[in-house]
């Protein structure tokens, strides 16, 4: 298979330089001057009462933290050439009680100590852009590789990018296709009957514990999306853009380790943990669709509106709605603030119920919060440092951005985040 994705890439980026061959000798501003680099970061801590892996009841606690290098480098006047590297160190409370009973005292809402406490996900994409000689179409495409302890994903996609009406107007298509691969990973209580044997830690099985346990028959996941986007130019102050996006997800879309309790089930529990009945299961096909918009005003030179809306709804149930708001306050030719609010409203999906509510007659079922009916809201707020001088040289590249963001999440079940990012531009001169 590695193979196949080797001559796919081998003829995409063969077909780019096809591309770029229509260039001609007459005059024309590179696309990018020089190379630049971009390093970023986040860390983002949470905290709940509603872990999936703990059927809906137990501890959310995650914390996880990404820093990511993006280089831009010019291979010639029209192309341009991405690097996108980055890695996610995270802690889980939560997926710590995949196995719960290797401390002391098994306890939904307390941590576990085992090797699923934490994972290391890691990220390379490489993409690749031509555009035309007047710099009215650009042609782009990637391939990406995403890995982490139990799962790994290749990707591919590209755009086509489309500027008419004296650049007033933009119309762009883009699409990706995600081949993805699970490791399975059962919760503990219930690998043993994976292997048509029965659970005896604490003499469980003996005891009476007879989960209703159905093994998952895929490993793979594939996922396809195609979208459009529309820009347009409306006045010298305002700018609008519409949006489409069609998402389709076929294979395990079913977590393996998150846990299921029925209410028709006799409850049976280690300490204060109460051993599962079956693992989340859902439908082996999900179809998204996303419209939305954007609505930018220039009020002055001070102040500018940025406004955005999205309608979501998929063949699971679930209907979303997501509106946002920034402000960005210029205070000088250097130094902008942009203080955000978002607000997030969606409806259950047909197969979600909290903990202990669903019934083994069900054909499919999941208790993750991820999947009910809530209410969010998002406040934030950041500041930018621009200098397109480039004043602040290191060696042969000067500091063009800083950017550093915080935002506060909560869910009205609960779940709250704090959410920390920043970035630094560089630029070759």
């Amino acid at each position: 298979m590695m193979r196949n994705y080797t001559i796919l890439l081998v003829f995409f980026l063969g077909s780019l330089q096809i591309f770029a061959q229509d260039s001609t000798s007459t005059f024309k501003k590179r696309v990018l001057e020089g190379t630049e680099i971009d390093f970023l970061g986040s860390y983002y801590s949470q905290d709940g009462n509603n872990a999936a892996v703990t059927g809906g009841l137990g501890t959310e606690k995650l914390t996880d933290a990404a820093p990511t290098v993006v280089v831009s480098i010019p291979i010639n006047d029209d192309d341009v050439l991405t690097i996108d590297a980055g890695i996610s160190a995270y802690t889980s409370a939560s997926s710590s009680n995949i196995d719960p009973f290797d401390t002391n005292y098994a306890d939904p809402f307390t941590a576990s100590s085992g090797a699923s406490s934490s994972d290391t996900w890691a990220n390379v994409t490489g993409s690749y852009s031509h555009s035309n000689d007047d710099r009215n179409r650009i042609v782009s495409g990637k391939v990406s590789f995403s890995n982490e302890y139990d799962y790994t994903s290749i990707g591919f996609g590209g755009s086509y990018t489309w500027l008419f009406n004296e650049k007033n107007t933009e119309f762009t298509l883009h699409g990706n296709v995600y081949l993805d691969t699970w490791k399975i990973i059962y919760p503990y209580e219930l690998r043993p009957y994976a292997q048509n044997r029965t659970f005896t830690y604490q003499n469980a099985a003996s005891l009476g514990y007879a989960p209703a346990f159905r093994e998952l028959t895929e490993k793979g996941r594939n996922s396809y999306s195609l979208g459009l986007n529309f820009s347009q130019i409306l006045t010298e102050r305002l700018q609008g853009s519409l949006l489409v996006d069609l998402v389709l997800q076929q294979g395990l879309l079913s977590t393996p380790f998150q846990r299921v309790y029925f209410q028709d089930f006799q409850d049976f529990f280690i300490d204060d943990f109460q051993l599962a009945d079956d693992i989340e299961h859902l439908p082996d096909s999900r179809l998204k669709t996303a419209v939305g918009g954007r609505l930018n005003y220039y009020l002055n030179q001070t102040f500018v509106l940025r406004s955005y809306y999205r309608f979501y709804r998929d063949d699971w149930g679930i209907v979303s709605h997501t509106a946002s708001l920034e402000v960005p306050v210029k205070l000088n030719d250097k130094f902008t603030v942009y203080p955000s609010y978002r607000y997030y409203q969606q409806s259950a999906a047909d197969y979600f119920a909290p903990y202990n509510t669903h019934l083994s007659s069900e054909e499919y079922y999941t208790s993750d919060f991820d999947l009910s009916d809530f209410q969010a809201n998002q406040y934030g707020i950041g500041i930018n440092y621009t200098d397109i001088f480039t004043s602040l040289k290191i060696g042969s590249m000067g500091l063009k951005t800083i950017d550093l963001k915080y935002d506060y999440y909560q869910r009205d079940s609960g779940l709250h985040a704090n959410i920390i990012t920043f970035g630094l531009g560089f630029t070759e001169n």
